[in-house]
């Protein structure tokens, strides 16, 4: 039976079929649709984790007990995962374990453009890439049986096209597979001598890796009519822009296994096609593979270090030095990205901006609060940073940022990586305000349940983390909750806070406004004639309002209601239904 399926949901289905057991991952763009789509099926288990460290020890300690397992995370993910993976290349796997990794070139949902090919190179571990929903499926199973066969962890690298792409795939069935759990220290206590006695196992793992990568079919040269005088070594969705590009009029050496990279399958390449292009996006891997070689090739003097390639880049390139390919002249529309109307963050931030606040942000859809009009946030850099960022901030500021400094942190973020920072905060007592932004889910990705929702991944009752006793139970004694929707309580408390001479925890709790449980009020209007254009309620950046004929307006179509622009309005101009 054949679908048409998105590459993450091809990538779920292959692992389902390869009998994958367990699944434990942390959701981030572009990587969450595999989690959730596993999720789906009954006769496995699958999780949402605090973080990818937890859920990548968690998959190989299900791994050890004999199941297949995975866990999946974007790039950002795996560097807090690096931990457990360094080591698992040295102890191997019992049953075969798989790591789901989405890159994000563009940055269309990051904060980097990190190339993830650099951990497997580094762990010294496998490392496969499809280019297409089915490659997605059959590299998943095939993930498994390299894992296996080889006895490491098995890195699968999508990225944001691929991921969100969709294409055929063939549906098979499912195998059931358990081995046995036998007692090994010298395996897998990774102690200074057994770690000395497993490194060279890791090494010639690789020289087989790399025959492997040789022989295997997974890597293969696609022929082309010999209508241009070179050849392309490609990988991923830049493979599919070639073929968009050239067709069958190029020669093509399309690889799926990008760690180790294959040696002779490259030379024997060259010397077919004589002058080599490589296009990868990111970073010059297999360009500097080949260069190691003492391959010449044409690479990133051609190609950009910079953002996501399109068949429109590779067109450019090839029409500047080869001559015209064939006229690509699409432009898409971009969008600039906001906080939606009646986002319970909203309120709080303004209330940050309006004191004129240094605020330390996080990693969340609250990350939207930096934009103008609002422009609330000083600094943004990775989970859980806000919170012991503005540890360090007061400190070096000896007294004198206290009073007028504060981090925000979502709900989901506290947990992922921000709970050790309060801890940190706690003990060394710097006097530090830490908001939690408790929107009820974990927004940013779509809507995932987290350790503070009450609900599992498959929407059934889980244990609840309890915010506010967590906070006072590592230290913090002043721990307040306040509605974002009430901008007068959020200044008063916040002051408050501000003022006293310990760490404290403010929590800001109103669930996102696009939960399903959370219905809409019916929608403000403006008073054509009590308005007095003096736009202070286009200072608080709801999309619902505008600005047209003089006076505000509110579309109907996109207010739910929230009536926190009413308390801005000095002038009560904006109305409610009845008034």
């Amino acid at each position: 039976m054949k679908e048409l399926l998105i590459g993450n949901a091809a990538v779920a289905r292959g692992l389902y079929e390869a009998g994958c057991s367990v699944i434990s991952s942390y959701p981030g763009t572009p990587s969450t649709e595999i989690t959730e789509e596993f999720a789906k099926y009954s006769d496995v288990y699958c999780e949402w984790a605090p973080n990818e460290k937890v859920a990548m020890e968690a998959a190989f300690g299900a791994s050890l007990s004999g199941r297949r397992s995975a866990c999946c995370m974007k790039h950002v993910g795996l560097n807090v995962a690096a931990d457990p993976l360094f080591t698992m290349s040295y102890t191997g796997v019992n049953a075969g374990m798989v790591i789901c990794v989405a890159d994000d070139p563009g940055m269309h949902s990051s904060q980097n453009e990190q190339d993830s090919r650099h951990y497997a190179i580094a762990a010294k571990v496998p490392m496969l890439e499809p280019s297409d929903s089915s490659e997605a499926l059959a590299y998943a199973k095939l993930g498994f049986e390299i894992s296996e066969s080889f006895d490491t962890p098995v890195l699968l690298k999508m990225c944001t096209r691929v991921a969100h792409s969709q294409s055929i795939v063939e549906i098979g069935e499912r195998v059931e597979i358990k081995k046995e759990y036998t007692k090994n220290p010298q395996k897998y206590i990774m102690a200074p001598a057994n770690a000395l006695r497993r490194h060279p196992f890791v090494e010639e793992r690789t020289k087989a890796l790399t025959e492997y990568a040789e022989c295997s079919g997974i890597n293969r040269v696609e022929q082309g009519n010999g209508s241009y005088p070179f050849g392309i070594i490609t990988s991923s969705t830049s493979y599919q822009y070639v073929k968009e590009v050239f067709g069958d009029s190029v020669s093509v050496l399309k690889l799926g296994m990008v760690n180790p990279l294959p040696v002779k399958m490259i030379r024997d390449f060259k010397d077919m096609v004589g002058k080599v292009y490589v296009i990868e996006e990111l970073d010059p891997i297999i360009e500097n593979h080949c260069k190691a070689l003492g391959i010449k090739v044409e690479g990133k003097n051609r190609f950009s270090l910079l953002g996501e390639f399109s068949q429109s880049t590779i067109k450019q390139v090839f029409d500047r030095y080869e001559g015209p390919t064939y006229a690509l002249d699409t432009e898409i529309p971009t969008r600039p990205p906001m906080m939606c109307a009646g986002c319970p963050h909203r309120g709080l931030f303004y209330v940050l901006s309006k004191n004129k606040l240094t605020v330390l942000g996080d990693i969340g859809c609250y990350t939207l609060g930096s934009m103008p009009p609002l422009s609330a946030l000083d600094m943004t850099l990775c989970m859980g940073a806000s919170v012991s960022g503005i540890h360090g901030f007061n400190i070096a500021g000896q007294g004198d940022t206290e009073k007028n400094t504060v981090c925000v942190i979502g709900d989901s973020t506290f947990m992922h990586s921000g709970i050790t920072g309060l801890v940190n905060i706690a003990y060394n007592r710097s006097n530090s305000t830490v908001i939690i932004l408790d929107n009820s889910i974990t927004g940013m990705t779509g809507h995932q349940q987290n350790p503070t929702t009450g609900y599992n991944i498959k929407g059934d009752p889980a244990g609840k983390v309890d915010l506010e006793q967590l906070c006072r139970s590592i230290g913090i004694e002043s721990v307040r909750v306040v509605d974002p929707y009430d901008l007068k309580e959020c200044e008063t408390v916040l002051k408050e806070e501000l003022e006293k001479p310990c760490p404290s925890v403010i929590i800001s709790r109103r669930p996102c406004v696009l939960l399903k449980y959370v219905k809409p009020r019916k929608p403000l209007f403006i008073n054509a004639e009590k308005c007095k254009s003096c736009r202070r309620c286009m200072k608080f950046g709801c999309p619902a309002i505008s600005y047209r004929d003089d006076h505000a307006v509110i579309d109907p179509t996109l207010c739910v209601g929230c009536e926190v622009c009413q308390q801005l309005c000095a002038f009560g101009a904006i109305e409610s239904e009845g008034e």
